[in-house]
């Protein structure tokens, strides 16, 4: 499958590197500059307010995604049509947009907790280097669905969306997190 915006990385499942083991990652931008995306199944323990002194109080999802520039935040959502400057990576999934115009709809409940997830840092590839890393078979890459984001709890996305590939990638699916455990 091609390497483009609005695609899934899916960490192969020996993946040790802790950075992206069993992660699934939405590719927010792919071209000769490099790769950027956002692992969308690695939840932090904290809330959006808590990280940005004027943010309104929110439970929406805050997930590590990457561990690229961790001192920045971003965010996903499904309401593009209320958020100017947002760029659609897939049918019903906006990356960025007016961020105070964010907060004012927020704060007045016009967008809510489920339609939105931020993220602290990202991932990211220079030039070529995920192209290297798809020869070794580190990656599948598979097509985005707005659900996975936004319905499928994080902790079962990675067996989610290889069981939904089907074939071999169910049994893989079913492979315990740690080999001891077979």
């Amino acid at each position: 499958m091609e390497l483009k915006a609005g695609k899934l990385l899916v960490a192969e499942p020996f993946m040790l590197d802790p950075n992206f083991k069993r992660a699934v990652i939405l590719i927010c931008e792919h071209g000769d500059h490099g790769t950027t995306g956002f692992i969308l199944n690695k939840s932090l323990d904290i809330k959006i307010h808590e990280l940005i002194a004027d943010f309104p109080e929110s439970n929406a999802p805050v997930h590590v995604g990457g561990p690229v520039a961790v001192d920045s935040v971003h965010y996903l959502h499904n309401v593009g049509d209320l958020l100017e400057n947002s760029l659609e990576i897939s049918p019903g999934v906006y990356w960025g947009g007016d961020f105070e115009k964010l907060k004012f709809l927020m704060e007045n409940g016009v967008i809510k907790d489920n339609n939105i997830k931020f993220f602290v840092g990202y991932s990211g590839w220079s030039e070529g280097q995920l192209v290297e890393e798809m020869k070794e078979l580190t990656w599948l890459v598979d097509d985005m669905d707005a659900n996975y984001l936004f319905r499928i709890k994080p902790f079962v996305l990675w067996q989610t969306v290889l069981h939904n590939k089907g074939n071999t990638y169910t049994v893989i699916a079913q492979m315990p997190d740690s080999v001891s455990l077979n």
